[in-house]
């Protein structure tokens, strides 16, 4: 394929992660036992809270949403970075690069709307409980879960969408483990302009206005939480709080680092370590968060594990 004088590149090569030969088997190991614990977690707690009818609850039904997102995300990346660990020449073609970053951005943008709608359940159900069952209804629930799933498709296809239309030539080497934007962007042969402020707007967006809705309902939470006169109300409120903060600050936090700063002062090599958090760890580390901290989820567990021994 001919773009002007310049031949079209129809295949990147991942970079990966390191380098080094003496750690990409360690490398592989380590992040095939982060991806099999993120599937094997993730997957429990979809298949626990689906059996468990105490924990068919509109926070419940958002957690399993937010383990399914965690799932996809980490099977859409992890395969293909554990290939470049142990294949000598890490190849991706054009249109399988595209599709992984399509599913990407579907299921990273997903994944912050969906912490948002997570922090805005826990806000109706402390600060106003007499209205949680009307507010937070199954209609109400469906709706606030499709929302969140209609809004990463846009962004995600808008993205792609322009991507493809940027040209590339000869510098086919993108110095990241998987398909992204900004390592995209910097192997162009053409403006970038539109997609760089697509970024920046979108970003700007799908990070600071969940991360602005969280902080303000979780001052609402706090505040509400002050006022309880009971201590063990109290603990588990925080409990349950404390459990989201920690996703909530992981994610965020290593998402704005990569996104929310000019092209011209960004680092892949920070950017690809931070990447690693909201991409690798955190998939991980949610149904562990959710599941160690929350005793609603080790009773139903407990319940699971009775019947089946018991049958």
């Amino acid at each position: 394929m001919e773009t002007g004088n310049h031949s079209r590149v129809t295949e990147f090569i991942l970079a990966g992660i390191s380098e080094q030969p003496e750690l990409q088997l360690p490398l592989f190991l380590l992040f095939l036992g982060i991806y099999v614990f993120t599937v094997v977690g993730n997957l429990g707690m979809i298949i626990l809270i689906g059996l468990s009818s105490h924990l068919h609850t509109p926070m419940y039904y958002l957690l399993s949403s937010l383990s399914f997102i965690d799932l996809c995300h980490s099977t859409v990346i992890t395969p293909r970075m554990l290939i470049s660990f142990v294949s000598k020449k890490n190849v991706i073609s054009y249109p399988e690069c595209m599709t992984q970053l399509y599913f990407f951005l579907v299921f990273a943008i997903s994944e912050c709307h969906m912490l948002a709608a997570m922090a805005y359940d826990r806000y109706v159900a402390i600060c106003s409980p007499l209205l949680y069952s009307i507010t937070m209804s199954q209609q109400a629930c469906i709706s606030l879960i499709s929302a969140v799933y209609a809004i990463a498709v846009v962004f995600a296809s808008v993205h792609t969408g322009c991507l493809v239309r940027v040209h590339f030539c000869k510098l086919n080497v993108i110095n990241h483990y998987f398909c992204d934007l900004p390592p995209l962007l910097k192997l162009s042969c053409s403006s970038t302009d539109i997609n760089e402020l697509l970024i920046l707007c979108f970003s700007t967006f799908n990070i600071c206005a969940p991360s602005l809705l969280i902080l303000t309902s979780y001052i609402f939470i706090i505040a509400s939480i002050l006022r309880i006169r009971s201590t063990s109300g109290r603990s588990k409120a925080f409990s349950t709080c404390s459990s989201h903060l920690s996703a909530v600050a992981v994610f965020f936090g290593s998402a704005a680092f990569m996104y929310l700063q000019p092209s011209s002062v960004s680092s892949m090599g920070p950017g690809n370590v931070s990447s690693v958090f909201y991409t690798i760890i955190v998939p991980m580390l949610n149904p562990l968060i959710y599941s160690l901290r929350n005793k609603d989820v080790s009773i139903a567990l407990k319940k699971i594990l009775d019947r089946k021994l018991f049958l």
